[in-house]
C-alpha cells in the first residue's frame, strides 16, 4: 500500500508539472503611463529636428499626441510667462529660459548651434564675409531674439556695423526673406540652411566663438507633467541626440 501511495503521488506531481509546462503564459504587459496631449513650445530653429523627434516620440508612446508651437524664444517665453498652456519649453538660448523664472523645472542643455551667412541662390550680392553685410541689403533677427543677440555679438567681435532692412522675430523669417530675394544676406543658424537648395551659406570668421546653447525644461504649470518629463527625457536620450546631430546641431 505504501508503494502504491507513493506511485500515485508521483503520478499526480508529474501530471501537474505537465499541465504547467503546456499552459499558455500570460503576456507581461506594462501599461504606458504617458498618455494625453503634450504641448511643446520650441524655438523656430528647432522645427525640423523637433518634427522628427515628435514623430519618433509618438511612435514610442502611442497614447500621446504632441502639439508643437514654434516661434522666437523671446516670444515663447513671454507667452509662457503670461499663462500659455506649455508643458515643455525648448529655448535657443539660456537668457530666454531664465525669463520664465521658476516656471522652469531643472532646465538642461540639449544642443548647441552657430551662425552662418545665408545668401540667395547664386549669391547675387557677391557676399564673402561679414564686412559685406554693411554694403548689401541684410536682414537680421531682432535683438531680443537669440539669433539676434548672437548676430550682434558676432558683428561686434568683427568690428562690423550693419543697419538691417528688417529685424525679424524668429530665424525662420530671416531665412524666408533671404530665399525670396528680399535681402541679399542674413545671419541664421547653421542648421537652418542644411539641406536647402534655395539658399547658399558662408561660415563667417569668428562663428565658432559665438555658440548658442539650447536648454529644455518641463514647465512647472504643465497640464501633463508626466508627458512633459517623458518628452524632455527623449530629447536628451541617445535617440533624440542622434536626430539633432543629423540635422546639424552640435552636442551640448
Amino acid at each position: 500500500m505504501r508503494v502504491l501511495r507513493l506511485s500515485l503521488a508521483l503520478a499526480a506531481a508529474l501530471s501537474l508539472t505537465a499541465c504547467a509546462s503546456t499552459a499558455p503564459s500570460s503576456p507581461s504587459s506594462s501599461a504606458d503611463p504617458v498618455t494625453g496631449t503634450v504641448q511643446v513650445y520650441a524655438a523656430a530653429s528647432l522645427q525640423r529636428a523637433f518634427d522628427e523627434i515628435t514623430s519618433a516620440f509618438e511612435d514610442a508612446h502611442p497614447g500621446v499626441d504632441v502639439v508643437t508651437v514654434y516661434d522666437g524664444s523671446s516670444t515663447l517665453a513671454t507667452q509662457i510667462g503670461q499663462g500659455a498652456p506649455a508643458d515643455v519649453f525648448a529655448s535657443a538660448d539660456e537668457k530666454n529660459m531664465q525669463k520664465i523664472g521658476d516656471l522652469a523645472v531643472d532646465a538642461r542643455i540639449f544642443a548647441a548651434n552657430t551662425l552662418v551667412i545665408a545668401v540667395p541662390k547664386g549669391n547675387p550680392g557677391a557676399v564673402a564675409g561679414l564686412f559685406d553685410l554693411a554694403r548689401v541689403p541684410t536682414v537680421l533677427c531682432a535683438a531680443e531674439v537669440p539669433c539676434g543677440a548672437a548676430s550682434a555679438t558676432l558683428l561686434k567681435n568683427a568690428g562690423v556695423s550693419v543697419t538691417p532692412v528688417s529685424a525679424e522675430q524668429n530665424v525662420t523669417a530671416v531665412l524666408t526673406k533671404v530665399a525670396a530675394g528680399d535681402a541679399q544676406a542674413g545671419l541664421v543658424y547653421a542648421t537652418d540652411v542644411a539641406g536647402r537648395d534655395d539658399v547658399e551659406s558662408i561660415v563667417p570668421a569668428g562663428a565658432d566663438a559665438v555658440v548658442n546653447r539650447y536648454p529644455i525644461t518641463t514647465v512647472r504649470t504643465a497640464a501633463n507633467s508626466a508627458g512633459a518629463a517623458a518628452f524632455t527625457d527623449f530629447v536628451l536620450s541617445d535617440a533624440g541626440q542622434e536626430i539633432l546631430a543629423a540635422d546639424g546641431f552640435r552636442a551640448p
